[in-house]
């Protein structure tokens, strides 16, 4: 299914299928993982990549890792020692080229699909633990501003929140981008995403900014490439306590006057509970955005700061550390 859940564009999300729980490892079996096949799987279209049975190794295999080679690392069967970096390269440069997403999902740990910390073996020993999987470095390499993790990273909150509001961001503007757009609906679009732009980067906010006042100026193409390559890079950045504070407290300035005395200290003493690492950022954002609603504030309403992802998900109730 395709379009909106709840008010939200579906991301279209890239996954390795055994965390989706086919049986394409090479054992026969699966990685089932329960966030990605159970939370999120009512909210995102899934695209199953299994790279291993792309290239016609077939289940169940030899197992395979990257031996050290002047040229690089080289994905080689464990036992018999047959190269696979160039079937798998090619298969992953095609993927790139193809790949219409607005995030990734790869299986840790696999000398295919591993992100980090794959180990690089010459002869029986490792002698690196840093590398990348061939066809994951090939698809990172290609696509550096594409939302991507793997299932072992997701499993913390903070990681597995910011992963999920960036899917949601890029699935937003592909939405955008898809349409007959025309220039004021970029212009309303960016302003949509003020404060959510703002808690991750605010010089890029500006500087994408200032590529929408040139809307009604440039080619088509040329602005949509320039913004999505701005608002890419500034939500690829960590949205950090402080800047969360900042915006909570601008969004708490737009509404402050219509607000009693005890209503705006309630306000500020939550807000200040959240920068003490005491409470979640959903209870200064909830608050926030019951009073726009409550004083009619349609522009700070319809931030996507207050909705960046639908709501059933429940990513922003853990406490900042």
């Amino acid at each position: 299914m395709s379009g909106q859940t709840g008010g939200h564009v579906r991301p279209r999300v890239a996954v390795s299928s055994c965390l989706m729980g086919e049986l394409v490892r090479f054992n026969g079996g699966h990685s089932r993982d329960r966030f990605l096949s159970g939370e999120l799987d009512p909210y995102v279209d899934w695209v199953h990549v299994c790279p291993e049975m792309e290239i016609g190794l077939g289940t169940p295999r030899e197992t395979l890792r990257l031996e050290r080679s002047p040229e690089g690392p080289r994905l080689v069967t464990r036992k018999t020692g047959v190269d696979l970096t160039g079937k798998m390269t090619s298969l992953a440069v095609e993927r790139a080229r193809t790949l219409d997403v607005d995030g990734y999902v790869f299986k840790s740990r696999s000398p295919s699909c591993g992100t980090h910390g794959i180990p690089v073996h010459a002869g029986d020993m490792a002698v690196d633990r840093k590398g990348r999987g061939v066809f994951a470095a090939r698809i990172l390499d290609a696509r550096p501003l594409l939302p991507v993790e793997d299932e072992g990273r997701l499993n913390d909150a903070l990681l597995r929140e910011t992963f999920v509001e960036r899917i949601f961001a890029h699935a937003r503007l592909r939405a955008l981008m898809e349409s007959d757009w025309r220039a004021r609906d970029l212009v309303a679009f960016h302003s949509r995403h003020k404060m959510q732009m703002l808690a991750h980067d605010p010089a890029l906010y500006r500087e994408a900014g200032r590529v929408v006042a040139r809307a009604g100026l440039r080619a088509r193409e040329e602005l949509a490439a320039d913004y999505a390559r701005v608002f890419g890079e500034a939500f690829a950045r960590k949205a950090g306590i402080g800047r969360h504070v900042n915006v909570l407290q601008h969004c708490m300035g737009m509404v402050s006057e219509s607000l009693d005395r005890t209503r705006r200290a309630d306000l500020a003493e939550v807000i200040a509970s959240y920068q003490a690492g005491q409470v979640a950022l959903s209870v200064p954002a909830t608050l926030l955005r019951h009073h726009a609603r409550g004083e009619s504030a349609d522009y700070l309403r319809d931030q996507t700061y207050f909705s960046p992802y639908p709501e059933e998900l429940r990513l922003r109730n853990h406490v900042p550390v």
